[in-house]
């Protein structure tokens, strides 16, 4: 098959180099350069997988180690999805004084393009007589069948080619194949079914069709490709090949134990009622779950875990890319085109919180929290009275089976330490954190195993954690989680046990050294939660006044009350979910215990039988706006009426409104003018039109006419009144907009 190489310079490591495309000749000068690169051609060597690093992004990097001697080439085998990862991201040095002279590899051709590019065209499996067809010219040595003492048992000569003749067989005449051999002594016409052997004497020959039947072998898998890695030097070196490909993210499931166990100090003080709560012993068990994906034994490799989520992408280097140049024109015919900008990434910095946990704090718990670890009897895993009541059927030998036994089988304590050690060392790796697993790993091709890379006593505190989406009645048993370990966790599953018993399963999101979070693992049936809402309609907060406009401050309040019922026997710690809104403030006594990107947590104390309320009050400003030229005066009598509104402002809505009612005053006794002179002027239509039709000797003719011209002295006085009253209502409106204007004041 055909292959690309990449050439590198002397010992280090190989990242981009120029990479080229071999195609052999058949050209007789070069027989016998061709002849000696074959007889120096490296013998092949093996490098065995020596570490694995698993990346929670999807990646892993492997490395090869081994000795090579002298020139040595090393082939490998990939899937065809890897190659671009491998160009990417290969990496090879040899150690002591030899030097890299080459990678080649497969090109991403179909096979029958490749076979077509050698020699001898094997592409549709030709037979016999068109493969020697495919050689004319070539020399070669041919080995025939003796049937007589007089016909010579091998001959040299170069292939003139195949004709096909016909012969008669008995009483048939039959097609019978024959080779044209040019020899020494003539030529030669030899038949296809005497020939034993044929061997091209050409090496360049030779080996083209050598290479073409390694095609066929190797297309037989399309989905593999073969990548040669070729050393040069004097003596045995080490050599180290490094590649980043794709593998299965490893992923962390956890065990967190409650160790339950009470010696007789603490029966008898808990008898007394002198200690109500006990201090636990948390255990937490980590486990890494890795796979190898890969066609290739691990043996007895060094493994790390890196938890770190570097980014990591494909690019296609292995596809040959053709770039489209564009058309130049001539500076006559060009036009300026259009430029393009990037956009400006606009708004303010904010702050994450994690989805199903607290804000990232290292600080301690608040003043007057109980102790670390506290804990409430085993009835709360096992849902409150109802469990109680079971437990003492139980104890009493009055269920089915044999009560008492399963008892003492679950109050057993769970030592997970016991005969399992952490088998990784934790350390920071930059920006990541490493689990180096401590012996070597040897894992059979497509298998998974189990690690364990974490085992030690951790802090926790239990509460029940209740939020009105996740059920809006009963609170869910969990425990405040601090990370103890001194190692960073990855995020996972953790089975809880609680004195040997299964009490439920969590999940927890990355977690860095110091940092805490809320874990739940099964719902709180013995306590009881509802939240009752109310709110307010608003009041007016503040009023001023910004040239002539109003602006009005509300503050609406809302409160939310939580009444918590504990029917255990038990005080409880419940931690209170509460919907964190921006444009809301808390205005509570009590402060949260914590604050994330989506929730207020606040931690009330419940005592055993009894109810508790706790109330949770938040606020919100919201400002409007109205002009004073458009608005009414009830709405300027209601804010004057405020008892937030100052005297100053009082003072000045209440002058703006006397020039306002002026104004208002003017424009009506103007519009009662108008409306005069409007009617005058309809009467004095009708009075023109019966002037028209009516004689001038009648008597309604002199009424006309006399009503006519008292009306246009009416109409005079009308007009200059008119005229006044457009002078009064302009000097109004002038001295109501130049207050206005210049009206600013809280």
């Amino acid at each position: 098959m055909r292959k690309a190489y990449l050439l590198a310079g002397t010992a280090g490591v190989v990242a981009a180099a120029a990479v080229l495309l071999i195609n052999t000749s058949s050209s007789p000068a070069r027989n016998e350069t061709a002849k000696e690169a074959s007889n120096k051609s490296p013998t092949a060597a093996q490098l065995p997988i020596g570490q694995v690093v698993l990346f929670s992004s999807g990646v892993g990097y492997f490395q090869r180690e081994g000795t090579v001697e002298g020139s040595q080439r090393v082939d490998l085998t990939f899937p065809a999805q890897d190659i671009n990862d491998l160009i990417k991201s290969l990496t090879l040095r040899d150690l002591d004084g030899g030097h890299v002279s080459a990678v080649s590899y497969d090109s991403n051709v179909p096979v029958e393009r490749t076979l077509q590019s050698f020699a001898v065209n094997l592409t549709t499996n030709p037979t016999f007589a068109a493969i020697l067809n495919q050689a004319r010219g070539e020399k070669v040595e041919v080995v025939l069948q003796q049937t007589n003492a007089t016909q010579p048992g091998t001959l040299t000569g170069s292939i003139v080619g195949v004709e096909t003749k016909q012969q008669q067989v008995d009483k048939n005449v039959v097609a019978v194949e024959c080779l044209n051999l040019w020899c020494s002594d003539g030529m030669r016409s030899l038949k296809l079914s005497e020939v034993q052997r044929v061997r091209f004497l050409n090496a360049i020959m030779e080996s083209e069709f050598k290479k073409a039947l390694e095609t066929l072998a190797l297309g037989h898998d399309s989905q593999k490709k073969s990548v040669s890695l070729h050393f040069a030097g004097q003596g045995k070196r080490a050599v180290k090949v490094g590649y980043v490909v794709e593998n299965p993210l490893w992923k962390t499931s956890y065990r967190l134990v409650f160790d339950n166990k009470k010696d007789e100090k603490e029966v008898k003080a808990e008898k007394d009622q002198e200690q109500k709560a006990k201090k636990d012993k948390l255990y937490l068990q980590g486990w890494a779950v890795v796979e190898n994906q890969t066609d290739e034994d691990w043996n007895g490799v060094r493994m790390a875990l890196v938890s770190g989520r570097p980014i990591s992408f494909q690019m296609n280097l292995y596809d040959a890319l053709f770039i489209k140049r564009p058309v130049v024109e001539p500076e006559l015919f060009a036009s300026l085109r259009p430029p393009t900008y990037s956009g400006r990434i606009m708004g303010d910095a904010v702050t994450f919180g994690m989805a199903n946990g607290p804000a990232a704090s290292g600080g301690a718990m608040p003043p007057g929290a109980p102790p670390v670890s506290e804990t409430f009897s085993r009835n709360r895993a096992l849902g409150g009275l109802a469990a109680d009541k079971s437990r003492q059927n139980f104890e009493r030998g009055e269920g089915q089976g044999d009560g008492k036994g399963l008892w003492k089988l679950s109050d057993e304590s769970m030592n997970l330490s016991q005969g399992v050690q952490s088998a990784a060392t934790a350390s920071k790796l930059g920006d990541y954190f490493q689990y180096a697993v401590d012996h070597a790993v040897t894992l059979p091709r497509q298998k998974s195993a189990l690690l364990p890379i974490v085992g030690t006593d951790v802090e926790g505190q239990r509460v029940s954690i209740y939020n009105e989406r996740t059920h809006a009645k009963f609170p869910l048993l969990g425990l405040v989680f601090r990370n103890t370990t001194g190692m960073h966790l990855t995020q996972g599953p953790i089975t809880v046990y609680e004195g040997g018993a299964y009490a439920g399963d969590a999940r927890i999101l990355d977690l860095q050294k110091g940092e805490r979070r809320l874990l739940s693992y099964a719902i709180d049936l013995g306590t009881e939660v509802m939240a009752v809402p109310a709110s307010d309609n608003g009041r007016v907060t503040a009023v001023k006044v910004v040239k002539g406009v109003i602006h009005t401050t509300t503050k609406v309040k809302e409160t939310k009350t939580y009444t918590i019922a504990n029917r255990g026997e038990a005080d409880r710690v419940v931690m209170i979910e509460h919907p964190h809104r921006p444009d809301f403030k808390l205005t509570s006594e009590d402060k949260p215990w914590e604050t994330a990107a989506d929730f207020h947590r606040f931690r009330v104390s419940a005592p055993a039988g009894k109810t508790t309320k706790y109330v949770v009050s938040e606020e919100r400003d919201f400002g409007s706006f109205i002009s004073l030229s458009n608005s009414d005066d009830q709405s300027i009598r209601i804010l004057i009426s405020q008892p937030v509104t100052s005297a100053n402002a009082k003072k000045a809505l209440e002058e703006a409104m006397s020039l306002k009612g002026k104004l208002t005053a003017a424009q009506r006794e103007l519009q009662q003018v108008e409306r005069q002179l409007a009617v005058i002027g309809q009467d004095q239509e009708r009075l023109r039109k019966n002037l028209k039709e009516m004689p001038q000797e009648a008597a309604a003719y002199k009424r006309y006419l006399k009503k006519f011209d008292d009306q246009e002295t009416q109409i005079e006085a009308l007009q200059k009144k008119q005229k006044e009253l457009q002078d009064d209502e302009h000097a109004h409106r002038r001295a109501y907009e130049n207050f206005l204007a210049n009206l600013s004041v809280e």
